[in-house]
């Protein structure tokens, strides 16, 4: 992550903090443990110290080996921090220029161990990391962490104050003879509703033997004002805009009230709009015409992810904005696992694992951890921009945005003019973001090898971001650098 030869080119950011650490570990040291752990991860240096032009030199520590003693004793100490996420590997010591610095590097921690915190209180002790600050958690993120902490997902538990009139058994008519299409002659065809929504994971007994709705159930088959009382802040946006002096063109919502508001019937509602203008290849299979490819398998997955993981206690929705070549799908809640590891697969760890299971009995979505590596793997093979996933908090919310069609296509460009030059330098821009959050800072150069793009397109993009106050430019034309601009506090 760093190259300790060429330290005086870092800055710090939302993955460095130096610190001099001349008369031994400072007392915020801690909270950047902390704010790393809870956030992406980072590195914190000791025996540095920043110059006035914001680059990093080190300084003659007086015992790195005494800095590194006090450091294990403390975070091994659970009354000062809640958990110790290092290994040995962890804690070195770095040469540079003769001086002796200490390198800490503090992983993503994983969602069993959030929220990591100090000095014995999770809702006083908790920190996250925005620019080059680190800033207290509020009550509402410390929660969302500890929700995703525990072993039984979010999804199951049994609602014991509400009946089973909280669903609208249409939608759960409409489920079934899905299920049936996918699936004839499975054991729980003729069941009764209740017998079947108890066996599907929808409905669930409570203590006293009574069954009542899951938080699985109520999402998925329940109408928008029950559950709303469960999830004040749930809402479901669709919208299409493809027209820019308009805010929509068209707009389905949860708590429009003419339909039923729940996931299940969202879902459906939405694949439809979103894959309409996909090109559906002539194909036959036993004398049957399949209007199927990739990329609508792909949309599937993509729009089922977006649910199934979503966080339903977090803020402000789901948003899903479909464009005239970009498609973007954003829910509440943050990632479960490390980024990467979700790109790569083999990986599942859902936040809604009930759900999965519903979805999947009607062929929706994937368990194994599969569905974003497949989803970049079709884009890749249509030789379309590559997907972009956006991590935020605060509040936590997962964006994916995914360009349609190809950007080298002249004729397709000539067609759609302006507005498909726009679309893609947004997507440009999510991608130029993700890539400066994993690493320092990035020349025009590199940025445009990232993108596909010519040097002069990369440096009009990164320019538009300057002006926009999203990257900082640093250095003259050739050796000028870019970076996200620090956010102190929050």
């Amino acid at each position: 992550m760093i190259d300790f030869a060429n330290i005086e080119k870092y800055k710090e950011n939302n993955r460095i903090e130096a610190k001099k650490a001349i008369g031994g570990l400072p007392r915020s040291i801690w909270e950047t443990y902390s704010a790393f752990a809870n956030t992406l991860g980072g590195i914190i240096l000791l025996g540095l110290e920043e110059h006035a032009d914001k680059s990093l030199r080190p300084v003659e520590l007086p015992d790195p080996e005494r800095l590194i003693k006090d450091f294990w004793d403390i975070v091994n100490n659970t009354n000062k921090v809640s958990a110790n996420i290092l290994s040995d590997k962890d804690v070195t010591i770095e040469n540079i220029d003769g001086k002796r610095i200490v390198a800490i590097r503090v992983p993503r921690a994983q969602r069993s161990d959030k929220p990591v915190y100090i000095d014995g209180n999770p809702l006083s002790g908790s920190y996250r990391r925005n620019g080059e600050g680190d800033y207290k958690c509020t009550k509402e993120e410390v929660q969302a962490m500890m929700r995703d902490a525990a072993v039984k997902t979010q999804d199951m538990v049994v609602l014991e104050n509400m009946g089973l009139d909280v669903f609208d058994y249409d939608s759960v008519k409409r489920y079934r003879i899905r299920m049936k299409n996918y699936r004839p002659g499975h054991v729980w065809e003729e069941l009764e509703d209740a017998e079947f929504l108890y066996k599907l994971g929808a409905v669930g007994r409570s203590a006293d033997g009574k069954m009542h709705p899951t938080a699985a159930g109520l999402l998925m088959f329940g109408y928008e004002y029950e559950i709303t009382k469960e999830f004040p802040a749930y809402f479901l946006d669709y919208q299409e805009q493809f027209d820019a002096n308009t805010r929509w063109t068209d707009r389905i919502v949860s708590s429009s009230g003419d339909w039923s508001g729940n996931i299940y019937d969202f879902y459906f509602r939405v694949y439809n709009k979103i894959t309409q203008d996909i090109k559906v290849p002539f194909k036959l299979e036993g004398g049957d015409r399949i209007d199927d490819t990739p990329v609508h398998k792909a949309l599937r997955e993509a729009l089922a992810n977006c649910l199934i993981n979503a966080d339903y206690y977090g803020r402000q929705g789901l948003v899903i904005i479909k464009k005239k070549d970009l498609i973007t799908l954003s829910n509440p809640g943050g990632f479960r696992i490390d980024i990467e590891a979700a790109k790569s697969g083999g990986v599942s760890d859902p936040r809604n694992s009930a759900l999965i299971k519903m979805f999947n009995l009607i062929d929706v979505g994937e368990r194994a951890g599969s569905g974003i590596p497949n989803i970049f793997n079709v884009w890749k093979k249509q030789g379309w921009v590559a997907p972009v996933i956006n991590e935020r908090f605060d509040p936590d919310r997962i964006t994916l945005s995914l360009v349609i069609g190809k950007s080298g296509d002249k004729k397709a460009a000539i067609k759609s003019g302006d507005k498909k030059a726009a679309i893609k330098t947004l997507a440009h821009k999510q991608a130029i973001v993700v890539y400066l959050t994993e690493n320092v800072s990035a020349k025009s150069a590199e940025i445009a090898e990232l993108l596909g793009l010519k040097p002069t397109r990369a440096k009009e993009i990164l320019a538009e971001m300057v002006d926009e106050k999203i990257i900082v430019a640093e250095g003259g034309n050739r050796n000028r650098t870019y970076m996200l601009k620090a956010q102190n506090g929050k």
